[in-house]
């Protein structure tokens, strides 16, 4: 497992990025549409409206900033040098984790990518050949992956199902 993994905040970094403007877009369209009731009395009649709209334009900027606080976190992240990890070494923030599940389906592989921001990010391969996911220390996943080491077996529930994974590799 040889990711560019400064390649793959870049990616974050844009999705994030996206995020942030559509989040300033939905703000100012919920804005807009709480102003732009027709008239005055619409206005009354339409009260409710006018509070949801900004309940929803409220939601959407605190959205907008939660995401700049991620990008900043980010970038402090991407500024230090990349953490290096031996494959048999302990998983920590920065490290890519291969790990393998085996269930009524079939064996099946995941790569976490760890990071401090950005938890349920799907990342693509370099050439969009496969997919990771970037998970954080907070997440249940993160919290059951950090510390261990290739050969380890973690159980997470997830959506009330228990799952089990083995490390294969850190990175």
């Amino acid at each position: 497992m040889s990711l560019d993994k400064q390649a793959l905040l870049l990616q974050l970094a844009e999705r994030l990025q996206q995020s942030d403007r559509l989040a300033h877009r939905a703000e100012a369209e919920a804005r807009e549409a709480a102003r732009s009731l027709a008239t005055e009395s619409e206005k009354k009649e339409d009260g409710r409206a006018a509070l949801e709209f900004g309940s929803l334009a409220t939601g959407q900027a605190n959205r907008a900033r939660r995401v700049q606080e991620e990008l900043q976190a980010l970038t402090h992240f991407g500024q230090a040098p990349m953490p290096r990890f031996s494959r048999q070494g302990p998983v920590g923030l920065g490290a890519l984790v291969d790990v393998s599940t085996e269930d009524e389906e079939g064996f099946a592989e995941r790569t976490f990518f760890v990071l401090p921001v950005g938890a349920g990010t799907e990342l693509t391969g370099p050439g969009g050949d496969g997919f990771l996911s970037v998970i954080t220390p907070a997440s249940p996943v993160g919290r059951a992956l950090m510390g261990r080491k290739a050969g380890d077996t973690i159980e997470v529930t997830l959506a009330g199902e228990v799952r089990e994974w083995t490390v294969l590799e850190v990175a």
